[in-house]
């Protein structure tokens, strides 16, 4: 009995630390990808006048689908490229429980599998629920 539970918990501790380099992965790779779009948008529009702040300017309809995103990143444009990081970061905790799920239908756990798929399907309706595609 003490050996399954040993085994059980190498299992457990060997899920935690992949979910947690997923994480890791996820945010550098996001904060990467920002941190190169704002460079690019720096070196192109960086002798430009102040913007007035005093008036609000939303973000262009190009970069607010998913369509003109990554049309944006083919061509290079620095919001595209800013707006691909963000979803990079969103889609990080998403794949997270993706990971989870996977780690749950392994271990046959049926009610954490359902649990799972629940909070997958609330924060997937959220998600997508608001967006222009």
């Amino acid at each position: 009995m003490k050996n399954i539970t040993s085994a059980h918990l190498i299992q457990d501790r060997d899920v935690e630390k992949i979910i947690g380099k997923l994480l890791r992965f996820g945010v550098i790779t996001a904060s990467l990808v920002v941190l190169s779009g704002g460079i690019l948008f720096l070196v192109q529009n960086g002798n430009q006048a102040r913007p007035d702040y005093h008036i609000f300017k939303g973000e262009e309809n190009d970069f607010i689908t998913f369509k003109g995103i990554f049309m944006g990143l083919f061509t290079f444009k620095p919001m595209a490229i800013i707006q691909f990081g963000v979803l990079l970061l969103i889609i990080t905790p998403i794949m997270r429980i993706v990971c989870s799920l996977f780690a749950f239908i392994l271990e046959k756990d049926k009610l954490y599998v359902i649990i799972t798929l629940i909070v997958l399907a609330i924060i997937l309706g959220s998600t997508f629920g608001g967006l222009k595609i």
